[in-house]
């Protein structure tokens, strides 16, 4: 192995930080379901309670995924009731997604199973802790979107690079 940490990937801090985003993702997933949603669903509705009534395109920008991503979830979500989309009246060729009454009422309730995943997953910790730990995540998530903006991939180039 090159370079100076010749330690192997799965003792790699990054290893550790994917498997824990997995298993973090499967809690809130489990959590969600209680409530009839999927994960990521939730990120729409997060945006949507922000400000209703938003493009498409501008869920997927917001988001950092691709709009057939959000269109996939839109309809799906549309099926569960959360969501309805409407043609935009300034551009016919996009449309707008916005609440339903029954999308508006899972605020409260998506906000007590993120304490909830928030609280098994930092059980344990100080207060103290949680500040830093906080700190970090967001020093390193800073960080990976300077690179990322910094980046174009090009034909070839490793998808998960």
């Amino acid at each position: 192995m090159s370079g100076s940490d010749s330690r192997s990937v799965d003792e790699k801090i990054g290893y550790l930080l994917a498997k824990v985003c997995r298993a973090h993702r499967a809690n809130v997933g489990g959590v969600l379901a209680e409530v009839g949603l999927h994960v990521g669903q939730e990120m729409v509705l997060l945006e949507l309670w922000k400000e209703d009534g938003l493009r498409g395109g501008e869920l997927a920008e917001r988001l950092g995924v691709e709009p057939p991503t959000v269109t996939k979830m839109l309809r799906r979500m549309e099926g569960c009731g959360f969501v309805e989309r409407r043609s935009d009246p300034a551009d016919a060729r996009s449309f707008r997604v916005y609440l339903t009454e029954s999308g508006r009422s899972l605020e409260v309730p998506v906000a007590r199973c993120w304490e909830e995943v928030e609280k098994r997953t930092l059980a344990g910790m100080t207060s103290k802790e949680k500040a830093l730990f906080r700190g970090f995540l967001s020093r390193v998530r800073q960080n990976l979107r300077r690179e990322e903006d910094g980046k174009s991939r090009g034909p070839g180039d490793c998808p998960a690079g």
